[in-house]
């Protein structure tokens, strides 16, 4: 039996909860802006930290080290344990994984350090605003569930105090592209999409 065709029209648009043609081709639109943005973003900050790794060799504190490679082992065997492991990871013995997971901390914690003292060299803060509105869209990531989310960070500053993590390192890249000179590349969508080649 053969699927009736839809017709993208106004009606269809009305059916979807929108005004008009117009305003869901406008939606569309604005999605899809923010999706290439948001890639656009991810590969300026993968060059940016890609470069400060490279430029900063420092012996790093091995208790650091230790504590954030543990923090990606217990994941990795949570991720063993329920079947997520990534394909490549499974032909891996535990060995090459932890060699592996390894090196990813000590990028971590190096790039965490770098950037915790260029921060701290220009003096980035986080505003509770800030702090506020990262909560709040962690809420907003358990439909049902936002005032138990919101309750459990007020409880709860340790929590609330690793939000602050990533909205930091943004506050410093965003620092470091702003004093930078960067040149727009125009480049396809489908390169801007494309997945990096792991090395």
């Amino acid at each position: 039996k053969a699927e009736a065709e839809s017709v993208v029209d106004d009606a269809f648009a009305t059916r979807l909860g929108l005004e008009s043609l117009d305003k869901l081709k406008e939606l569309m639109r604005q999605n899809l802006d923010q999706q290439f943005a948001g890639a656009a973003r991810f590969k300026l900050k993968r060059a940016l930290l890609d470069q400060l790794d490279e430029k900063h060799a420092f012996d790093l504190p091995p208790k650091m080290v230790e504590a954030e490679f543990q923090g990606i082992w217990q994941q990795v065997e949570a991720d063993k344990a329920a079947g997520r492991l990534p394909e490549e990871d499974i032909k891996k013995s535990d060995d090459d994984l932890k060699a592996e997971y390894k090196k990813i901390a000590e990028r971590r914690v190096r790039l965490g350090l770098v950037l915790a003292e260029i921060g701290r060299a220009n003096n980035v803060q986080i505003t509770e605003q800030e702090l506020n509105a990262a909560v709040m869209q962690e809420a907003r990531n358990y439909p049902g569930q936002e005032r138990q989310v919101l309750d459990f960070y007020r409880q709860n500053p340790n929590a609330a105090a690793q939000l602050r993590a990533p909205i930091y390192e943004e506050k410093v890249v965003d620092l470091i592209v702003g004093q930078a000179a960067v040149t727009d590349t125009p480049i396809s969508k489908e390169e801007l999409l494309k997945e990096e080649e792991e090395a």
